[in-house]
């Protein structure tokens, strides 16, 4: 099965890739790489949600939103290659959380996009990561989430 099988079933499609909000591409490939840039969470040309995790957004909520972060990336690696069946490995993911002082749930709000990531790959779709609590994103999101991927 495909990866764009796999979104199917999951009843999920992707995005057109998300328009850079300053001056940078979504996505560069390099060699058997490819990086996304920073991810946010929008639907439809809106950002789903503004505010710091643990105080105007909930983690669940945030776990959601970091989902929706690496179905964007997916868009623009795809952007970048063709089709998501060129992906040999997801090898880094990086989560930032605009947190409240007093947030460190991190982790498991980075696991939205990872979680999402292991469905459409399967082995394939582990990967190395970091969570990262940060005191502010762009347009006030409450995730960012970044992906590299081997291609073939």
């Amino acid at each position: 099965m495909t990866p764009e099988e796999r979104l199917a079933e999951l009843g999920l499609k992707l995005p057109a890739v998300a328009a850079p909000v300053a001056a940078y591409v979504p996505a560069v490939r390099s060699g058997d790489l490819v990086w996304t840039s920073g991810q946010l969470p929008f639907v439809d040309g809106e950002l789903r949600a503004t505010g710091k995790v643990g105080a105007e957004v909930e983690p669940d909520d945030a776990k959601a939103l970091a989902r929706i972060c690496a179905l964007n990336a997916l868009a623009a690696i795809r952007s970048e290659i063709g089709e998501l069946g060129r992906v040999r490995r997801v090898v880094k993911v990086v989560g930032f959380v605009a947190s409240a002082p007093s947030f460190v749930g991190q982790p498991g709000v980075v696991n939205g996009a990872s979680e999402l990531l292991g469905e459409v790959f399967g082995d394939a779709g582990r990967h190395a990561r970091s969570a990262v609590g940060v005191a502010a994103l762009p347009l006030d999101a409450p995730v960012e989430v970044e992906v590299v991927v081997e291609v073939g």
